[in-house]
């Protein structure tokens, strides 16, 4: 299995049915489990995992877990229908998902409201935690889901942060990337630098796009 293609065309992904996913506040109890909410960006460490033990003999200490971290900023904009990512930390650049049936989605020009993301992709990192600071202070959402390769759509959940604060996450937490409210924002992403990376394409696998809110009327309080 190869790792997905990340930049495409939206057509060329087919029309599916859309799965709301419910859009939670972050808070202290709401993101527990799932990770932290952050202060400041200055005096917070990620959790860097040891490579795991192969067989009966034990890594040794102080071994395995020196890879460290990485940082960088990640950018996300609006072109008409589509949402694209770039993170300077990993040089990464995305398609993160539409606001539109792909077949339809226009990057040259908006045909639809932006309240929302269709999202074709999650994935998570089993070496690293990471975290996401936003420079802009506006809100924005992270898709996320508990650890454990059985992923399915109901699991998963997007947290409303209102910009104020960053988002930590856990080491094989799922994700994706981060969906910003207004047309485009910018995030510190700070992450491990091994960069492991384990992907479930969702429309493949479940023939459903998960359509995460955008829209402060959407947010529930647990």
């Amino acid at each position: 299995m190869t790792a997905p293609e990340y930049i495409f065309e939206a057509s060329s992904k087919p029309s599916l049915p859309w799965h709301e996913v419910p859009l939670i506040r972050a808070t202290d109890s709401t993101v527990k489990g799932y990770g932290c909410l952050v202060d400041d960006p200055r005096t917070f460490e990620i959790e860097i995992v040891r490579w795991p033990q192969q067989g009966w003999r034990p890594i040794d200490d102080g071994t395995g877990d020196e890879g460290g971290w990485v940082e960088g900023t990640f950018k996300c904009d609006w072109q008409g229908d589509v949402l694209y990512g770039e993170n300077e930390a990993v040089k990464g650049h995305y398609v993160l998902g539409w606001s539109a049936d792909p077949q339809q989605a226009q990057t040259d020009r908006q045909t639809a409201p932006r309240d929302q993301v269709l999202l074709w992709h999650m994935n998570y990192h089993p070496d690293g935690g990471q975290m996401f600071w936003p420079l802009d202070n506006k809100p924005f959402i992270v898709p996320a889901a508990l650890p454990g390769d059985n992923l399915t759509p109901d699991k998963v959940v997007a947290f409303w942060c209102d910009g104020s604060k960053g988002l930590y996450i856990h080491p094989g937490i799922w994700h994706e990337g981060i969906f910003p409210v207004e047309d485009n924002q910018r995030f510190l992403d700070r992450q491990g630098r091994v960069h492991a990376r384990v992907s479930a394409d969702i429309g493949k696998e479940f023939g459903v796009y998960l359509a995460c809110p955008l829209r402060a009327d959407k947010v529930r309080d647990l």
